[in-house]
Formats: C-alpha cells, sequence, structure tokens
C-alpha cells in the first residue's frame, strides 16, 4: 500500500510540541528569567533540534504572553505584567467556571476520588515546600473536570492562558497563604460530591480570580 502522507506532518507536530513545552516549562520554573534574551540558535543547539520548531515555538510563546518578540531584533522573556496577568486569570477563571459547571453531573465516583488524590497530594506539597510537586497536583486537580466536561473549545483557551499565570502560581503556592488553595481544593470537592454545579464552579473560578502578580497573598475575595 502507498506510505501514508500524513505520516510525516504527525512527527513534526509532535516535534513542535516537544519544543514549545520544554520552553515554556523553561520559562515558568526559572531557567530563563524575565528579561532574558532568546537566541534560536542557542536554543535549537540546547534542545538539539534545528531552528524551525524553535522558531515555531517562540511565536507560540508570544501568543501566550510568556515571551515578547520583535521580529529581526530579539526575543526576550517577558516580565510578569500585572495588566496582562489580569486578562489571562479572568479569562481561565472563567474557563474553569464553564467546565465545573459542566462537568459536575457527569463525575464519577473515580472522578471525585481522583481529585481527592489529587487535593491530598497538593497538600503534602505545600507542607513539603515542594513547589514543582504542588503545581503537579493542582493540574491534576482542576483537569479532570475541564476532561470530563469534554468542551474542546473550553480546553483551548486553557492551554493558551494557562501558561502566563504559572509563574504567579508558583509565587502563590511557596507562600505561607498556601494554605488556602489547600481549602478550596477541598471546599471544590464537597461541592462537587454533593452535586452542587453552581457552587463548584464559583469556587474554581475564584481559585484563579484571587491569582496576584508577583506575590504570595491573595488580595481579593474567594468568588
Amino acid at each position: 500500500m502507498p506510505v501514508p502522507t500524513h505520516a510525516p506532518a504527525t512527527g513534526r507536530r509532535l516535534l513542535r510540541d516537544d519544543v514549545y513545552r520544554r520552553l515554556r516549562d523553561a520559562i515558568i520554573d526559572g531557567t530563563f528569567e524575565p528579561g532574558e534574551q532568546l537566541r534560536d540558535g542557542e536554543l535549537a543547539a540546547w534542545l538539539g533540534v534545528s531552528r524551525t520548531p524553535v522558531r515555531e515555538a517562540l511565536l507560540r510563546l508570544a501568543s501566550s504572553g510568556l515571551v515578547v518578540a520583535r521580529p529581526g531584533r530579539s526575543t526576550v522573556v517577558s516580565e510578569l505584567d500585572p495588566r496582562a496577568l489580569r486578562e489571562a486569570r479572568d479569562v481561565v477563571a472563567a474557563m474553569h467556571r464553564l467546565a465545573v459547571g459542566e462537568a459536575v453531573p457527569l463525575l464519577t465516583d473515580a472522578d471525585l476520588n481522583a481529585m481527592s488524590d489529587a487535593a491530598r497530594r497538593f497538600a503534602a506539597a505545600v507542607e513539603a515546600g515542594d513547589v514543582d510537586a504542588a503545581v503537579v497536583a493542582d493540574d491534576a486537580l482542576h483537569g479532570i473536570p475541564v476532561e470530563v466536561a469534554g468542551n474542546r473549545a473550553v480546553a483551548d483557551v486553557l492551554e493558551q492562558y494557562t501558561p502566563l499565570l504559572r509563574r504567579a502560581e508558583r509565587l502563590r503556592f511557596a507562600a505561607p497563604d498556601a494554605q488556602e488553595s489547600i481549602a478550596r481544593h477541598d471546599e471544590l470537592i464537597r461541592l462537587c460530591r454533593a452535586r452542587d454545579a453552581v457552587g463548584a464552579a464559583a469556587v474554581a473560578a475564584g481559585s484563579w480570580s484571587s491569582l496576584q502578580p508577583g506575590a504570595g497573598r491573595s488580595a481579593e475575595p474567594l468568588a
């Protein structure tokens, strides 16, 4: 049979996505600091790839607000811009409100137990001061309603805008008031088990709308 024409494209897409994720994570975890210049040749050598997927990844990172690209001049890691953060935060909060509202009637006992397990892992990570593990557990918990809701548009919007919030999220999880996030998780799961879609959606949105730029403390009340 003829060789499928779509196979090479799939490989390129996987490489492109992998390069994007690795550069995104390096910005989020502080490997590349705000204001640092990113040169595609150096990044390609570091990742062991050609410049093409690196350039494509930098364009995606620019659309997410993690880098500032100046064609023909330079690409630098963006600063934590309070306005950009507020805008992304409000969009992400609205998407989680929608996802949780749609998901609550569909959540199974297995889903709820998985959320509880993620909440326990998050609490343990916070107590241990392990910010990386806290982020992973938080993602797992909030990702379950998003997956169960099955709203592709919501998932796409979250994929675009959530990365911009990661640095502020890490600051909050490293701060003493990360305990507030533990309490929100417990309340979210309680409301999901009670099938209170409106209440659970409000708590989920509040978890994100309370996120503030450059500080661990939550200045806004829980929505």
